[in-house]
C-alpha cells in the first residue's frame, strides 16, 4: 500500500454521482474503445449508515463451512460480493441493503480464514493461492444452488471475482471489480519492480519471513489499522467501524491463509497440485468476456494498476469509472452508492 499515512485525513466529500452515458457503455467494440475514464463522485447514502447485517448463515461448501450474510428476497437475482484483506464482509455493509431493496438476493461470504468461515478438516492445507479462493466461491454457489450470479469484489475479492468471470463465465452474469484486472501468476511476480513500487509491497516481503508471520500473529489489529490508513488516507473511519471488521481476523486460520497467499505469490510457498491446471490457465492472463464495470477511487493508496493497462482484458461491454471525493482502496465501504450503481447498471445488461 503506498506513501506515508496522512494523519489529517479529511472527511469524505458528499457529492452527486455523475451518471455515465449508458449508450456508450452498451456499445460493442474493442475494450479500449469502450474504456471510459468518466470521473464520478460518491453520493446519496452516507457511508456507515448501516452497522449490522443481522444474524449470519452457515453452509457447508467444498472444504469449508462458510459464514455469510444474506439480504433480499430468496428468489431475487443473485449478487455475490467478495471482500479482501485486511477487510471483511463489512466492506459491503451499506451496499448490500441498497441492492436488496432493489430486489436482489445478496450474498456476502467470509473468505477462507476470516470470520465464521471454518475448514471442515484439520488436515486440509491452509492454502491462500489465488485459484483456491475462486474455487471456494464456485463451491458456495453450488451449495446455495445458484447457477449464475453477478459477482463483485474489492482487493482479494476483486481478484477472485476476476477469476470466476474468466474461468467460469457460465456462472458469472456480470462483473464489478475495484482496481480492474488483478489476475496474476508466480512467473509474473518474479519480475522486479522499480524501488518505489517495491516499497508499496513492503508487507508482502515482511510476510515472507518468520518474523513477519510472528509479527502479524501478535499485532494483527495494529497491522490492519495501519493498512487501512495507508490504503485509504482520506477515509475518516471511526473506532466502531474498525472494530466491527477486525474481529474477523480472530479466525484461527487467518494468519496462515494471509501469509501463504503472499508467499505463494512470490513463489516461496507451494500451492496444491489439484489447482495447477487452473493456475496455468490464469498465468496466461485470460480475457474476461462478461459485461464489466471497473472502479477506482481517486485517493487509493494501495498498489493498483493504471486502468489503461487492463482495458483490453475485458472483451465484452465494458466501462471504467474513477470515483472522486477522496475515495481510497476500500471503495465499496467508502463509496457504497457508486459501487451499488455499478452493480445495478451491469444487471440491466444481462
Amino acid at each position: 500500500m503506498t506513501e506515508q499515512i496522512d494523519l489529517h485525513r479529511r472527511h469524505l466529500l458528499g457529492a452527486a454521482v455523475t451518471t455515465v452515458a449508458i449508450a456508450q457503455f452498451a456499445m460493442a467494440g474493442s475494450a479500449s474503445a469502450q474504456l471510459s475514464m468518466t470521473k464520478t463522485a460518491a453520493t446519496t447514502i452516507k457511508p456507515g449508515t448501516n452497522t449490522s447485517f443481522g444474524p449470519l448463515k452457515q453452509v457447508t461448501a467444498g472444504v469449508l463451512n462458510v459464514g455469510y450474510a444474506e439480504l433480499g428476497p430468496a428468489d431475487g437475482a443473485p449478487v455475490i460480493l467478495l471482500h479482501g484483506w485486511p477487510y471483511d464482509i463489512h466492506t459491503y455493509i451499506d451496499v448490500a441493503p441498497i441492492l436488496a431493496s432493489r430486489g436482489f438476493r445478496v450474498i456476502v461470504p467470509y473468505l477462507r480464514g476470516y470470520g465464521t468461515t471454518q475448514f471442515l478438516s484439520s488436515e486440509t492445507p491452509r492454502n491462500g493461492q489465488q485459484a483456491v479462493v475462486a474455487v471456494d466461491v464456485i463451491a458456495l454457489m453450488d451449495a446455495l444452488q445458484i447457477d449464475r450470479a453477478i459477482v463483485g469484489g474489492c482487493d482479494w475479492g476483486a481478484r477472485t471475482a476476476n477469476i470466476v468471470a474468466a474461468l467460469w463465465p457460465e456462472r458469472c452474469k456480470a462483473l464489478v471489480s475495484v482496481s480492474g484486472y488483478l489476475i496474476g501468476s508466480q512467473q509474473a511476480n518474479k519480475m522486479p519492480l522499480p524501488p518505489k513500487a517495491e516499497l508499496q509491497w513492503w508487507y508482502q516481503y515482511y510476510f515472507a519471513t518468520e518474523r513477519g508471520q510472528a509479527g502479524y500473529e501478535k499485532y494483527r489489529r495494529d497491522f490492519a489499522k495501519l493498512i487501512w490508513q495507508i490504503a485509504s488516507p482520506q477515509w475518516n473511519f471511526d473506532d466502531a467501524t474498525f472494530e466491527r471488521s477486525v474481529t474477523a481476523f480472530d479466525n484461527p486460520d487467518h494468519v496462515d491463509i494471509v501469509v501463504h497467499n503472499y508467499r505463494w505469490r512470490l513463489g516461496l510457498a507451494e500451492g496444491e497440485p489439484q489447482y495447477d491446471d487452473l493456475e496455468q490457465r490464469l498465468a496466461k492472463a485470460p480475457v474476461i468476456g462478461v459485461p464489466t464495470i471497473t472502479l477506482e477511487g481517486d485517493a487509493n493508496g494501495a498498489p493498483h494498476p493504471d486502468p489503461s493497462a487492463y482495458a483490453k482484458k475485458f472483451s465484452g461491454k465494458y466501462e471504467h469509472r474513477l470515483i472522486s471525493g477522496g475515495i481510497g482502496h476500500n471503495l465499496p465501504q467508502e463509496a457504497p452508492q457508486a459501487f451499488s450503481d455499478a452493480v445495478l447498471e451491469v444487471a440491466s445488461l444481462v
